[in-house]
């Protein structure tokens, strides 16, 4: 069985903490990752406006969303001036790729990206990706070929600005297997590599899921058929849940399970199908995500 670790970094803290003690539990234990960075300021606090969406107060509860971010991060955008998360920490970046691992873009503004994206312009979309665009060869010297979308928000103006840039691949969705994206009419050129595995923050507080037995929880939803993908968080798998992370990880890796990356999932070689793109509730979280629909080409 093949596993790819999509590592999604939201905040400030996620950044400074969760980048690094990723870093070295993911060079200790030889596995690769790919990460995706948001790159501009962190406006955390911002999202108190997810107040209206559905599931919301569900999460928040299970979650302990204070205990997780912090309040500091709680705070940024609102009380406190958001830290410009690129120009702050840069060197620690950078080095995502200095030691091996895949950089992508996960956004600039993540608050901005996840609860504005729906109703935004393309031309707005555009603005904000370019910025992401710039700042990311500002640091890397080099062109992004990939992004992953904030909270899995993705449609059809987001999927038209992927293109322009010239993305190879993007993992902006859930579902089951590497896709290329259809809305309406129109296919897409980025191959969209969908999360499929459940996430922690989907699964932690819920009764039935206990955190002793999620290692175990996760093993019994690989699938060998086609290439896993687990999205984890800097704030969570990098910081308050590291440990168990590591536990989790161990347990894969007794399992002789391969660990690949997104890069290898796009560049190998396979007839990948055309599947539409909607919109569609997840269990475990607020609001309605991008989801793979099978079997509609």
């Amino acid at each position: 069985m093949k596993l790819a670790i999509k590592i999604d970094v939201d905040t400030e803290a996620g950044t400074r903490i969760g980048v690094p003690n990723l870093l070295a539990l993911l060079t200790e234990l030889k596995i690769p990752a790919t990460f995706y960075l948001s790159l501009g300021p962190d406006n955390t606090g911002r999202a108190i406006k997810r107040i209206f969406r559905k599931g919301f107060f569900k999460k928040v509860s299970r979650t302990s969303v204070i205990s997780t971010y912090g309040l500091r991060t709680l705070l940024n955008g609102v009380l406190l001036p958001g830290p410009h998360i690129g120009k702050k920490h840069e060197t620690l970046l950078r080095s995502i790729k200095e030691q091996g691992f895949e950089a992508g873009i996960h956004c600039y503004d993540h608050q901005k990206w996840q609860d504005g994206v729906t109703n935004a312009s393309e031309h707005e979309i555009a603005s904000w990706f370019q910025k992401a665009l710039d700042e990311f060869e500002r640091i890397f010297g080099i062109k992004a070929t990939t992004a992953g979308a904030p909270g899995w928000q993705a449609n059809e103006k987001t999927l038209a600005v992927y293109d322009k840039a010239n993305l190879k691949y993007a993992s902006d969705c859930r579902g089951t297997a590497p896709f290329y994206p259809k809305i309406g009419e129109k296919v897409y050129k980025a191959l969209q590599i969908p999360t499929t595995l459940p996430t922690l923050d989907e699964l932690l507080g819920r009764p039935e899921f206990p955190l002793e037995k999620l290692a175990a929880r996760y093993s019994s939803l690989l699938k060998n058929d086609t290439p896993n993908v687990l999205t984890i968080h800097t704030e969570l798998e990098g910081m308050k849940y590291l440990a168990w992370f590591r536990t989790l990880l161990l347990e894969l890796k007794s399992q002789q399970i391969q660990f690949i990356t997104l890069s290898e999932i796009a560049s190998s070689p396979n007839n990948y199908p055309i599947c539409a793109l909607i919109q569609k509730e997840v269990e475990g979280r607020s609001g309605k995500l991008a989801w793979q629909e099978i079997n509609t080409n």
